[in-house]
């Protein structure tokens, strides 16, 4: 015989919005960290030491000159310290030089016993597959591990005007949508223009504790990695001087300002003309 009892709905077990709000905060609260340590990587464009600046909440990474080492700077967000690690940007359209490479790989023994999170700064913009395959080489220095880690900042989104990220990310194709699948789909939009009680950072710290919950930890460089790193600066030794030479010309033309109000995207002259 059959029951006339009522189950129990889908209704009755939909939390209503202020438990989710309790729950989402409780969850938040789990995964924070008494400190946090980042690393920024990306091209010698605007956008990489200015977003360092933007999460210190003060002027502390140079944007007038390429830095050629890696620097780090802390700060107190919100309670707690924050460390960030500035690194050499690398170049577009050329393999970066094998002392720059080092310098981003010291980065890792500056955020002692390893960083929370490395912040691969991207700017929106046209993203080419010689793009991806700086990004590849670049990263492959701290081993397959790192994209684990890594988390997609997305600056210059003012071009993106009222278009989704998730919309650019498809229209540019399957390179851009290659980095972003390598990194979980890990990524944050940010507005470099904007300092003090900024309030993408708080959203950004959480995506870099959910991380490191995820991934049950922070980086850790392995040894053997770090063998393979050496052995591939040695063979690059030959080609530095050429390259660096290259990187360290100053830069005569562009400005985070001028590009800021460009509606299209910069063309790769002027980009490759601004300094990071």
């Amino acid at each position: 015989m059959s029951s006339n009892r009522p189950t129990n709905s889908t209704a009755d077990d939909q939390l209503d919005p202020e438990e989710e709000k309790r729950l989402a905060a409780a969850a938040r609260e789990a995964n924070r960290l008494p400190e946090l340590r980042l690393i920024l990587l990306g091209w010698r464009w605007p956008g990489k030491s200015l977003t360092g600046n933007t999460i210190l909440g003060r002027e502390e990474f140079r944007l007038e000159r390429a830095a050629e080492f890696s620097v780090k700077r802390e700060t107190e967000v919100d309670r707690r310290k924050v460390s960030v690690v500035d690194t050499p940007g690398w170049f577009s359209a050329q393999t970066t030089p094998a002392d720059y490479q080092q310098e981003m790989v010291r980065s890792v023994s500056m955020c002692s016993p390893g960083p929370h999170a490395f912040l691969l700064v991207i700017p929106v913009g046209m993203f080419t597959e010689t793009d991806r395959a700086r990004i590849e080489e670049n990263l492959a220095l701290f081993g397959e591990d790192v994209w684990k880690h890594t988390l997609v900042v997305f600056t210059w989104a003012e071009i993106l005007k009222d278009k989704s990220i998730e919309r650019h990310i498809r229209r540019e194709g399957r390179d851009l949508q290659w980095v972003v699948d390598k990194c979980k789909k890990r990524y944050h939009v940010i507005n470099n223009y904007i300092f003090g009680e900024h309030p993408q950072l708080p959203q950004l710290m959480e995506k870099v504790e959910k991380i490191v919950a995820e991934e049950g930890g922070y980086f850790i460089l392995k040894e053997d990695e770090t063998k393979t790193q050496s052995q591939t600066q040695s063979l690059n030794t030959s080609s530095v001087k050429e390259n660096r030479e290259l990187g360290a010309r100053p830069k005569q033309n562009g400005s985070c300002n001028s590009l800021r109000s460009m509606d299209v995207d910069p063309p790769q002259s002027l980009v490759e003309g601004v300094s990071d």
